[in-house]
């Protein structure tokens, strides 16, 4: 197993969270960081640093308008008259319901930010980019024959639509390394492992059917992202039965994840890729301060072990995982099961 890493990745460093009307500090720091290279450490994995694909493999995904406003929106929020605050955070959700695209950089935020929880400061497009180049990276070593990579994404990114970010996400690190695998794979899975929905990796791809969506998450009638994730929702247009939603209760444990995880690893061998990416959230653990569900570190072995299984050429992105006294276990668990299944390091 190859780990990809850039230092710039921890140079996002958000301030703003909006919860139940407060602000606190994000759960985004950048000392996840730390405990994710613990656990990489733990396995004896060195981790290498990304090659730089350029913008390509990201406009491929995401909108030139959207990509126009993230690499200029924290310097045209400094130059706002008055006293704008530290950090591009949006007051307007249009939802892009409004006919006219608005020049204003404070209308654009509202226009391509789906939530608060995605503020944008100095070095969030740097941060975001890398976190791009390690998934291309990742991506790249798969094509080139390798059996299992992984990328240590951060900011994270399935959140992020094609032209919006939310949930801490900004660019969309596993659909931008399912995009690069079409080029090579006729087929793609994506496989959603943390507990909130990929919601923007199913927009992303919810009318097409070159790359099947799954994801087993919270139940979202009362968890972020709350609008999105419904197990109704199965995509459309040729893209119709592509998407794949296995809603979880609350507290749901190993046992009753790994049911649905058996459900979602029958559905992707049913649609034969060729290749597999794996957002692998780790914040189902019994331990994540987002609370969402009861997985243990061992379970988080079988569930690595699980998906190598299938024996698919296989990316995993870092997605959630937030800290904990066991952030860096539950990297090295997952990993060691991926790594135990007949599947070469």
């Amino acid at each position: 197993m190859r780990a990809i890493y850039h230092p710039d990745q921890a140079g996002h460093d958000p301030s703003f969270f909006l919860v139940k009307g407060r602000v606190e500090r994000s759960k985004d720091s950048p000392s996840r960081v730390e405990h994710l290279l613990a656990g990489l450490a733990r396995l004896g994995l060195p981790v290498e640093m990304p090659q730089d694909f350029g913008m390509g493999p990201i406009a491929a995904v995401h909108s030139p308008e959207y990509l126009q406003y993230f690499t200029s929106a924290y310097d045209r929020w400094q130059a706002l008259p008055g006293d704008p605050g530290p950090e591009v955070v949006p007051n307007i959700h249009p939802n892009h319901y409004a006919a006219t695209y608005p020049r204003s950089v404070v209308g654009q935020t509202g226009w391509h930010m789906s939530d608060t929880n995605c503020p944008i400061g100095p070095r969030s497009f740097a941060a975001a980019y890398r976190s791009a180049q390690s998934a291309l990276t990742a991506a790249e070593i798969v094509m080139q024959g390798a059996p299992q990579a992984y990328a240590l994404c951060r900011p994270p990114g399935h959140h992020a639509y094609g032209d919006m970010a939310g949930g801490s996400c900004f660019l969309n690190n596993s659909a931008i390394a399912a995009q690069a695998l079409r080029a090579r794979h006729a087929r793609v899975a994506i496989l959603d492992i943390d507990i909130h929905h990929g919601n923007g990796t199913q927009g992303i791809f919810y009318d097409r059917a070159d790359v099947l969506t799954v994801s087993i998450h919270r139940d979202p009638a009362e968890f972020y992202p709350f609008h999105w994730g419904h197990a109704c929702e199965r995509g459309a247009g040729v893209g119709e039965g592509y998407n794949l939603n296995l809603p979880l209760p609350p507290a749901t444990g190993d046992d009753l994840y790994l049911r649905s995880l058996d459900a979602a690893l029958d559905r992707i061998a049913l649609y034969a890729p060729t290749a597999l990416v794996v957002a692998t959230g780790l914040d189902a653990s019994e331990a994540d301060p987002y609370a969402g569900a009861s997985v243990t570190t061992g379970g988080f072995f079988r569930i690595g072990a699980a998906i190598a299984a299938l024996g698919l050429p296989t990316v995993y992105c870092q997605e959630g995982g937030y800290v904990s006294e066991i952030l860096s276990e539950n990297l090295a668990s997952f990993l060691g099961g991926a790594c135990s299944s007949g599947v070469s390091a």
